[in-house]
């Protein structure tokens, strides 16, 4: 097994070598647009190197974030009449991962029923405390600001965590809870 640090000179190596080919494709489009170079030759070159630096981008994805010590975190909104949201802070055993400023288009896509990744890293396996911090504007315009928590057990599992901010009608306030989706 490699350490990430031989891991991690091994990707920069990979880098630097599809870096070297796209030059090369580069030249190879001004020798091709000058006739010295054959056509299909330079199509084939430009597939390679795209395949490559696709893999290259999984390989990567694969050795930051395995499976065993994944998490993911989204955010979800329903409805967004009692609650106009303007940041998340998400808190992993409290310490500050991520925060997100969301802009109108952000908000309206998750009114409009989307899921805005907000975090993604790792885990080792044992209970974990998540906190989201919500700010933003509540009913009658007042400043609102509130936190979710969710105590998790994690295990060799990939874990998948919703933010959600739902409508309450009876109450005519908005409720933030945090979950975890079920593994597949």
């Amino acid at each position: 097994m490699f350490s990430p640090r031989h891991l991690s000179s091994i990707l920069a190596a990979l880098a630097l070598t599809v870096t070297g080919i796209a030059a090369g494709t580069v030249a190879g489009t001004a020798a091709a647009q000058s006739g010295d170079f054959p056509g299909g030759d330079l199509e084939d070159l430009k597939r390679d190197v795209l395949k490559l630096n696709r893999d290259l981008l999984v390989l990567e994805e694969d050795l930051l974030f395995p499976a065993q010590s994944q998490v993911a975190v989204y955010v979800s909104m329903d409805v967004g009449h009692f609650f106009d949201l303007d940041s998340v802070k998400l808190h992993i055993d409290n310490k500050l991962v991520e925060t997100h400023l969301y802009t109108e288009h952000q908000k309206n896509a998750l009114f409009r029923g989307g899921i805005q990744p907000l975090f993604k890293g790792n885990l080792k396996s044992g209970e974990h405390t998540i906190t989201a911090f919500f700010t933003g504007t509540g009913p009658e315009q007042r400043e609102f600001k509130r936190a979710a928590t969710l105590d998790l057990k994690k295990t060799d599992e990939p874990a998948v965590i919703e933010l959600r901010i739902a409508d309450v009608a009876g109450k005519q306030q908005p409720e933030f809870t945090v979950v975890q989706w079920p593994a597949p």
